[in-house]
């Protein structure tokens, strides 16, 4: 062991340490972290960012301890309680407590490439709620979710029912900013936005949701079925009548699948006009 990792070691800061963001974050042309000697290894273990802002002198009671000849991190409960907290101060915002921490939200690393946040739009009290995957990059661009062809396939859609955009009708995504090259949000990004999701579904109310691809329909439903066993039914997004149908910019690529996401709307309709009659309000 050389003379500097002893010195490390006797102050109680040993083994080196690494942030996570240090190796997630930086721009790809930035210069590649020089590697330890080869006579000494550094072990690497990631920390979340809170926990390299403790003061001075709390470093050894939360660095690892050595178990036979493998580090063991130190326990990530810090991490748990700090998300915990995250999630319980979104469940008790309003409209605008909620848009604004969504416009500042680095909680994922989608935020770092993104222009804007596509939060939603419509009626903030509308019955129905048309829920779709992420945005794309006209969305990312005028943070509004399903503008484009898709967009206009949806209005057209919205148009069928007697609907419009704004009137009655809410539109928004499972996640809120652009996922790369318009792939498809990861298991990890939607955790992120899961809580923004449910408080703003909270705050609309609304009495039907209408789930648009696969995407949305796994997130709500918690399934990974695909949209053609999961059409025709109404099933329930924590209490909320809730039924699935492709999603538009599928449907632009899908022609024939139309007729069918036609029926799906039809089915839609007949449902809320139950809903309608069993409570008494449209």
């Amino acid at each position: 062991m050389s003379r500097r990792d002893l010195m490390l070691e006797e102050m109680g800061l040993s083994p080196v340490w690494r942030l996570r963001h240090e190796s997630v974050d930086q721009p790809s042309e930035a210069a590649p972290e020089a590697e330890p000697p080869p006579s000494a290894p550094a072990a690497v273990v990631d920390v979340p960012q809170h926990a390299a802002r403790r003061p001075p002198g709390t470093a050894a009671a939360t660095a690892p301890r050595d178990v036979g000849s493998e580090a063991v991190p130190p326990p990530s409960s810090d991490a748990n309680a700090d998300e915990q907290a995250r999630r319980q101060a979104i469940s008790r915002m309003d409209w605008d407590a909620l848009k604004a921490a969504v416009a500042n939200c680095v909680a994922c690393p989608l935020q770092a490439k993104r222009n804007t946040t596509v939060f939603g739009v419509g009626d903030e009290h509308a019955p129905w709620l048309f829920m779709g995957e992420g945005p794309g990059a006209e969305e990312d661009a005028t943070g509004e979710p399903f503008v484009g062809q898709a967009g206009r396939l949806l209005d057209n859609m919205l148009a069928a029912l007697d609907l419009k955009r704004g009137e009655g009708v809410y539109i928004a995504n499972v996640v809120k900013c652009r996922p790369p090259n318009n792939r498809n949000p990861e298991s990890g990004e939607m955790k992120c936005c899961e809580p923004y999701l449910a408080r703003q579904i909270e705050l609309i109310k609304p009495k039907l949701i209408v789930a648009m691809g696969k995407i949305a329909a796994s997130h709500l439903l918690g399934t990974d079925a695909a949209v053609a066993s999961l059409r025709g039914r109404v099933h329930e997004y924590r209490g909320t009548p809730l039924i699935v149908t492709y999603h538009p910019a599928y449907l632009l690529r899908t022609l024939p699948d139309k007729a069918k996401a036609w029926a799906d709307l039809c089915f839609a309709r007949d449902k809320m006009q139950a809903l309608i009659e069993a409570t008494g309000k449209s």
